[in-house]
């Protein structure tokens, strides 16, 4: 996919009324630390548009990214975070599943976990919640650099086990730093979103 342009469209906060959007958009949802935003960047290929912070939990808006005229990627609020109240917790949450359950436009749900650990009981409710309101989601298993190659297999393994997932569900391993994966990443939107037209 060649990127020619990006625009940071809309940003939503708790009171927000969600954008009524044309164009198919493409959620990205992940515990606070998992990477998010270095994996938008990626895929946006651009340094650092989303922004990324030292402190997790810092993503408390739903953000619109316009690419291209042709597509939106959906930033949503991490979850997981300890150090902010119950409350503002609880906000995040509804903010997701009025996303989830109100846009017109969502095609596709990305979940990033992080491929070290076995997913978290946060990991697994927000993917049993996301195929609750009627989307499957696909896995991007995150920080793949950190893994020697040979624990790869074993790992991706262990994320379909803990989240009972079909094999015929895709999961792309990928690394912000060697940027391995992006690509494929890139090919399964353009054929499932695009129609398979050269972005």
């Amino acid at each position: 996919m060649i990127i020619k342009s990006v625009n940071l469209e809309t940003v939503c906060g708790v009171t927000s009324r969600l954008p009524e959007n044309k164009l198919p958009e493409i959620a990205f949802a992940g515990k606070s630390n998992v990477g998010k935003s270095s994996l938008i960047n990626a895929l946006m290929n651009r340094k650092s548009y989303a922004r990324i912070s030292a402190q997790p939990g810092k993503t408390q808006t739903i953000n619109y990214y316009n690419i291209n005229e042709e597509l939106y990627y959906v930033d949503l609020p991490g979850y997981g975070y300890a150090k902010v109240t119950e409350k503002v917790k609880e906000q995040w949450g509804h903010m997701i599943e009025n996303y989830l359950q109100t846009s017109r436009q969502l095609k596709l749900v990305f979940l990033l976990i992080d491929i070290r650990h076995k997913p978290s009981k946060n990991d697994v409710m927000m993917y049993d919640w996301i195929l609750h309101n009627g989307y499957q989601p696909v896995i991007i298993a995150t920080k793949l650099d950190k893994l020697k190659r040979s624990q790869v297999a074993k790992h991706l393994k262990e994320i379909r086990t803990e989240l009972h997932m079909d094999r015929e569900v895709p999961m792309f391993p990928f690394s912000a730093v060697s940027k391995q994966g992006r690509d494929e990443i890139w090919d399964f939107i353009e054929k499932n979103i695009l129609g398979g037209m050269p972005a």
